[in-house]
């Protein structure tokens, strides 16, 4: 652990007037836990800040330390600006952003994960930026970089902020920590489970965090949409037996009929959970799934619990990227049906 550049972060947090924290768009588990954890520290030194996760919408995370506080949409987060009387609210020309001197990002393993990259990149007063983040690097933007791949999930990361600059556990950050950290481990059952890992979850309980709360409200909290689409994603589950590698794909028109029938106009789907679920079948190298979000645009998740497997290499090959058990990828295409048989086009 780099103590001084934890040391460096918290200071830049320190000498900082306005904060913009930032997590991913469609944020999961981790990085509103990540959010909720950061909230939590700065609201502890009294420092002046914004949340933000773009198309936040998952009201079933809404137990989650600190969640109403953040936003889930640009308009609604520059509207907050002009309520907490910052300088400059101007959308047009992009350059709301010089309102915060500090931008911490988490769990975005690029700046576009933000949103903010058209912003940001038409700001001519920019922000410094801290990256706290457990995925390998795909993209160079913090000035402050703290990025551990080693990490089950980017709440450990705070963890080690916390411990690095001696600031105290409560309840809630505890809670914050052991949600990121169940939740990108399955539960502490995916092969990204470490020693370590397990011994910070036994410390965070020590402070007070709720575990079985914390799995009811995620593991065992699935609606009726959901576990129709889990169905769906298992009577098309296949396996390839020439590389011995699980596939199973959400075409956008099945999804379409279960979002009919249920009468629902839309519903944003987190897949990583699902995949994970789906990496427990035994007796495969690793497993695909392929979901197509709308027509023409296709996001794959690839997940494999044998030690001799890299499934970031597949990834990386197709433009994503991840951790050697679990990445993903966003492709373009069509999923065409013909005799019960799925081809991409």
């Amino acid at each position: 652990m780099n103590i001084s550049l934890y040391q460096s972060a918290y200071q830049a947090i320190q000498k900082a007037d306005r904060i913009l924290l930032v997590g991913h768009i469609n944020a999961d588990v981790d990085a509103l836990s990540a959010l909720g954890a950061m909230i939590e520290i700065v609201e502890k030194i009294n420092k002046p800040y914004l949340a933000y996760a773009e198309q936040k919408t998952n009201q079933e995370l809404n137990f989650l330390p600190h969640e109403e506080k953040i936003i889930n949409n640009k308009e609604s987060l520059i509207q907050q600006i002009s309520n907490l009387n910052y300088l400059n609210t101007s959308y047009l020309n992009n350059s709301w952003l010089e309102n915060f001197d500090l931008i911490i990002a988490l769990d975005c393993g690029s700046f576009a994960r933000t949103n903010l990259l058209t912003e940001f990149n038409s700001t001519n007063k920019k922000p410094l930026i801290i990256e706290l983040d457990h995925h390998p690097k795909t993209d160079s933007y913090g000035n402050i970089e703290i990025r551990l791949p080693e990490a089950v999930s980017t709440t450990e990361i705070i963890y080690y902020f916390c411990k690095a600059n001696h600031l105290s556990i409560n309840r809630t950050l505890a809670n914050c920590i052991l949600a990121g950290m169940l939740t990108d481990t399955g539960n502490f059952l995916y092969p990204n489970t470490t020693d370590e890992a397990l011994e910070i979850a036994s410390e965070m309980l020590d402070y007070g965090a709720q575990f079985p709360k914390i799995v009811s409200d995620t593991w065992r909290n699935k609606d009726f949409i959901t576990m129709k689409i889990w169905g769906l994603a298992l009577a098309n589950l296949k396996i390839n037996p020439r590389y011995n590698f699980a596939v199973t794909i959400l075409p956008y028109q099945e999804l379409q009929s279960i979002f009919k029938d249920l009468a629902m106009e839309d519903y944003h789907f987190e897949g990583d959970s699902l995949a994970g679920f789906l990496s427990n079948l035994s007796g495969v190298k690793g497993l695909l799934l392929l979901r197509e979000e709308s027509p023409g645009k296709l996001k794959g998740s690839l997940r494999s619990a044998q030690k001799n497997i890299d499934v970031s290499k597949l990834a990386r090959f197709l433009g994503g990227g991840g951790h050697a058990k679990s990445s993903g990828f966003t492709i373009t295409g069509n999923i065409q049906k013909n005799n019960n048989y799925y081809k991409i086009i």
